[in-house]
């Protein structure tokens, strides 16, 4: 945890806080900090900057906090995953908000399993993403949106989606590397386990996508994310 991430219930006043949850435990046993000491803080949605601790105390962990700085600018990408396998989404939704992602898509594909619409992952987003934006140094939450009707997403949602970004596809198999450092606003799109039908891939391409590729070998999308982001970003 390299920040500590606050809520509106944490205050007490408004500069006082009191954490009382694994936060809490988390300055004691790992940052292993004692009143005086201070510590990266942040306001969900707002500003970040110091907390000083001021007592321990068995209800929880009592600091002051002056937060006057704006949390790190987006990764000005926007990113549409096919509904990953829920075990795989769980390790996934930190990392990408720990990345700088704001907006993710989630749709649905021919080769989504439809019980991966029902887990009880999507009620794990709020705590999930909480890890990454407490490990980026970062209070913005990104927005997720799902889409589970294919041909109307791709056909009605996706063109205003990718408006004013470059629209990447990956697909393997194709003969264009992703691009490099990119400058401006993306649109990423990464099919499911066992990749986009060629109805899917044809169609995005309709919408304006390019079609790229990471090299001859095959990614899952767990990997297949990080491995474009970080490209993107280099």
């Amino acid at each position: 945890m390299n920040l500590l991430l606050l809520h509106g219930e944490d205050f007490i006043t408004e500069d006082r806080v009191l954490v009382n949850d694994r936060r809490a435990e988390h300055i004691r046993t790992i940052l292993k900090a004692k009143p005086g000491d201070t510590v990266k803080a942040g306001r969900a949605g707002g500003l970040m900057g110091e907390a000083v601790i001021e007592s321990d105390a068995p209800d929880g962990i009592s600091l002051r906090v002056n937060l006057s700085e704006a949390p790190p600018e987006p990764l000005p990408v926007t990113l549409l995953l096919a509904m990953p396998r829920p075990i795989a989404f769980r390790r996934m939704l930190p990392w990408i908000t720990a990345f700088g992602v704001k907006n993710i898509h989630l749709f649905n594909a021919f080769k989504v399993e439809k019980s991966y619409w029902t887990s009880s992952v999507f009620g794990e987003f709020q705590e999930l993403m909480t890890l990454g934006l407490e490990q980026a140094r970062d209070t913005v939450y990104p927005e997720i949106t799902q889409h589970q009707r294919f041909k109307i997403f791709a056909e009605d949602e996706v063109p205003g989606i990718i408006a004013g970004t470059l629209p990447l596809v990956a697909h393997p198999g194709s003969g264009e590397v992703c691009p490099a450092a990119v400058a401006g606003a993306v649109t990423v799109c990464i099919g499911p386990e066992g990749g986009f039908t060629d109805y899917e891939i044809e169609l995005l391409i309709k919408q304006g996508f390019r079609a790229v590729g990471l090299g001859a070998r095959i990614l899952r999308s767990e990997t297949a994310v990080p491995a474009i982001l970080g490209r993107l970003l280099t």
